[in-house]
């Protein structure tokens, strides 16, 4: 059987529309530069160095931190018997003399509402509080929602059945009332009371996402080579199954943490929050909204954090999302890029010369 000769590649075809041995080289190039990078490291190691290549999330990331930082500090932590004061000098709870009518000032930057309390104590313990329910959701969410959704996926059957069905019956139960019922009259425990109600209700998406990615997962090559290999179905859902699951797992629990701030700034507003006299940023829009046309402070900086929280902790699920994507197409460093362009010039420049040989 006669063997064809091999296809060399047309120059001019490649100029009218084929891919150029600049362009190709230049791919190669960036190809060779990312598996370098990469080279030796482990997947976490790798997602990490992706995310921090993230602009958008590390600008994110450090913001939240800073907002973080700001509210803990200024006002201290008063929680579950913890006290340690801060550096601001009034209190959310401390009334003043009213000065200058109100408005902001170098002595109060908020400015100071109706019964003379500072604007910017109060609006730091309202981020302390809605930081605070934003995490505890967050956690037990990711927790309710990973073990019902694995093993829902892994078993399938009629566990798969009973726990698919006992998640419908969550989703269908109206939030408000869950909050209206067991989120009030708690004191100062209603904060935390508060964001265990919202967690036990807000797993439900998470638990359908991660099923539908153990479904897959538990057909896959290296599953039937672990249990060849002997190992348990807890082992293999754990070691094997979730690490490959926890890109679609951290990403939506991230956008779901950025949900819960307006959730709880909803329910706040609608008087089944966090209630007197503690207060959070949603607690504190709903107490001034009337005030919106005659001293707009008092309502903009709780509305500010709230966007702002809700924004950055978007942005870093972006960054996540896009650093446990395999897909995505990192941007080469400087020095790659410069390696590159060098690269792709000597294709370039060797264009011509390979003409005229042919």
């Amino acid at each position: 059987m006669s063997q064809l000769p091999p296809i060399e590649p047309d120059l001019n075809e490649a100029a009218a529309g084929g891919a150029a041995p600049a362009t190709v080289a230049a791919t190669d190039q960036q190809g060779n530069f990312e598996l370098k990078e990469v080279e030796g490291l482990s997947q976490g190691r790798i997602v990490w160095r992706r995310f921090l290549r993230h602009r958008g999330a590390m600008i994110s990331a450090g913001i939240l931190l800073i907002v973080v930082l700001l509210a803990y500090s200024s006002e201290g932590i008063d929680a579950l018997g913890i006290k340690i004061p801060g550096w601001w000098h009034y209190n959310y709870t401390q009334v003043a003399n009213i000065a200058n009518g109100g408005v902001p000032s170098w002595q109060h930057p908020f400015g100071q509402d109706s019964l003379g309390r500072d604007m910017f104590a109060v609006v730091m313990r309202g981020a302390q509080q809605s930081l605070m329910i934003v995490f505890i959701v967050g956690i037990i969410s990711l927790v309710v929602g990973v073990i019902i959704g694995a093993a829902s996926g892994f078993f399938r059957g009629w566990i798969d059945t009973i726990l698919m069905r006992f998640t419908d019956i969550v989703l269908v139960i109206p939030l408000i009332v869950l909050t209206a019922t067991l989120g009030r009259n708690f004191g100062a425990r209603g904060s935390l009371i508060l964001a265990i109600v919202l967690g036990l209700a807000s797993w439900t998406a998470l638990a359908r996402l991660v099923r539908g990615d153990f479904l897959s997962l538990r057909e896959r090559e290296f599953v039937d080579a672990a249990r060849v290999a002997g190992a348990g179905p807890w082992r293999i859902m754990m070691i094997h199954i979730l690490p490959n699951a926890i890109g679609v797992i951290i990403v939506n629990t991230t956008l779901l943490m950025s949900a819960t701030i307006l959730t709880e700034s909803a329910v706040s507003f609608l008087g089944f929050g966090v209630q007197f006299p503690d207060v959070s940023l949603g607690s504190v829009i709903g107490e001034y909204q009337t005030a919106f046309q005659t001293r707009p402070w008092l309502f903009f900086w709780p509305a500010a954090f709230i966007v702002i929280i809700s924004l950055t902790i978007n942005f870093i699920g972006d960054g996540l999302r896009d650093a446990f994507d395999p897909r995505q197409k990192r941007a080469l460093n400087k020095a790659a890029r410069k390696s590159a362009a060098a690269a792709r010039e000597k294709a370039r420049s060797a264009q011509p010369v390979e003409q005229t040989a042919q």
